[in-house]
C-alpha cells in the first residue's frame, strides 16, 4: 500500500491507497484542520500552538499508517513550511516520529493540484483552468489534458487573508462591511497582478478545488443553487449572510461546518475578488486536489520531484467514462 500526507497551511490530509488494474483505490482518508500558517505571515514563525498541533496530527497519522502494510509514503510541506522561520525544527520533529518531509515549491504543489483535479475528470482537450485555495497560498493553472499551458502559484489563502484583515472585527455593521470589501478588493489585486498570463489561453470549463471551494460550494447548495457549482452571483446574493454569521457568533449556515467559520469571510473575499478579476461567472467543485494528485504521481513516477519541473505531467491517470 501506498501513503500520501500533504501538510497544507490549513489542513493536514492523509490518504491510504492500493494500486490495482492502472488505478489507485483509496483505503483510508484522514483530514485534520491544523491552521499550521497561523500567523506566519505576519511572524513569520509557525505559533507554538499551531507547531503543537501539526506535531499531534502527526503522531495520528503515523498512528494509522502502521495499522495497514504501507510499503511507501510520501509527505509534502507546503507553503507554511516554505516561509517558517523555525520549519526546520518542525521537520526535525517530524524525523523524530519516523516521517520524512519534503517541502515543495508552490509550482510544484500547482503541478500536483492540476494532476490531482484531472485524476477525477475523464481524458478531454477542453483546456481547462484550474484553481486551488488553500490556507496560505492559491495556485491557478490553465491546461489541456496533461499539458500546462499556464501556472503560477500566489501568496494568498483563506489563513493568511483571515489573520490579515479579519483577525479582530468591527462590532459596526458598516465598518464590518467595508472591511470584507477592502480583503475582496485586496484578493482582486494579488489575482490582477498574473491576470494577463492566466488570460492568455482560453479556457472552457473551471474547477475550483480544496477546503474554501468545498465550503462555500456547500453553502450556496444548501442556499438553493446547484451542487457543486459556485456563480458569481451566488457568492453576492451570499454577502449578507457572510456578514451576519461574522457578526453573530452562535449563528451557523446551513452547510456550514462550525470549524471552518472563521475561514468563510476570507475565503468569501479571496474567491470573490479571483472570480471579479478574471471574468468567471461560474465554477465547478474538485473533490480530489493535491494529496490525489500525490498519490497517482508517486505510484506512477516515484517520489522525484525532479519530473515536475516539466511543461507536462509526466504519467497521471484519468477516469474512463
Amino acid at each position: 500500500m501506498y501513503a500520501c500526507i500533504d501538510l497544507g497551511s490549513n489542513s493536514f490530509h492523509l490518504l491510504i491507497a492500493r494500486w490495482q488494474d492502472g488505478q489507485s483505490q483509496i483505503v483510508e482518508r484522514f483530514s485534520n484542520i491544523v491552521q499550521l500558517g497561523e500567523g506566519v505571515p505576519l511572524t513569520g514563525e509557525i505559533s507554538p500552538a499551531a507547531f503543537a498541533r501539526g506535531i499531534d496530527c502527526l503522531q495520528d497519522f503515523v498512528r494509522v499508517m502502521g495499522q495497514h502494510p504501507v510499503t511507501q509514503y510520501w509527505a509534502l510541506g507546503t507553503n507554511a513550511l516554505r516561509l517558517a522561520r523555525n520549519a526546520p525544527e518542525f521537520l526535525q520533529r517530524s524525523r523524530e516520529l519516523g516521517l520524512e518531509i519534503s517541502v515543495i515549491s508552490g509550482i510544484q504543489e500547482a503541478i500536483l493540484v492540476y494532476a490531482g483535479v484531472l485524476s477525477s475528470l475523464p481524458p478531454s482537450d477542453i483546456p481547462r483552468l484550474v484553481i486551488d485555495i488553500g490556507g496560505g497560498s492559491t495556485e491557478l493553472i490553465v491546461g489541456r489534458q496533461e499539458h500546462r499551458l499556464t501556472t503560477k502559484s500566489l501568496a494568498i489563502g483563506c489563513v493568511s487573508w483571515r489573520d490579515r484583515f479579519f483577525a479582530s472585527l468591527p462590532t459596526d455593521p458598516a465598518a464590518l462591511e467595508a472591511r470584507l470589501d477592502e480583503a475582496t478588493s485586496e484578493a482582486a489585486a494579488v489575482f490582477a497582478a498574473v491576470k494577463k498570463d492566466i488570460l492568455r489561453h482560453p479556457w472552457s470549463e473551471v474547477y475550483a478545488s480544496s477546503g474554501t471551494a468545498k465550503m462555500l460550494a456547500a453553502v450556496c447548495q444548501q442556499k438553493g443553487y446547484a451542487e457543486g457549482e459556485i456563480t458569481l452571483d451566488a457568492l453576492e446574493a451570499l454577502k449578507p449572510d457572510v456578514l451576519a454569521c461574522a457578526a453573530d457568533a452562535n449563528l451557523l449556515l446551513p452547510g456550514l461546518k462550525d470549524r471552518r467559520k472563521d475561514l468563510l469571510m476570507p475565503g468569501w473575499a479571496v474567491l470573490s475578488g479571483m472570480m471579479r478579476t478574471y471574468g468567471l461567472r461560474s465554477l465547478r467543485f474538485s473533490p480530489t486536489a493535491l494529496r490525489e494528485g500525490m498519490l497517482d504521481y508517486m505510484m506512477r513516477n516515484g517520489t522525484d520531484t525532479a519530473l515536475l519541473g516539466r511543461d507536462w505531467l509526466p504519467e497521471i491517470s484519468q477516469t474512463e467514462l
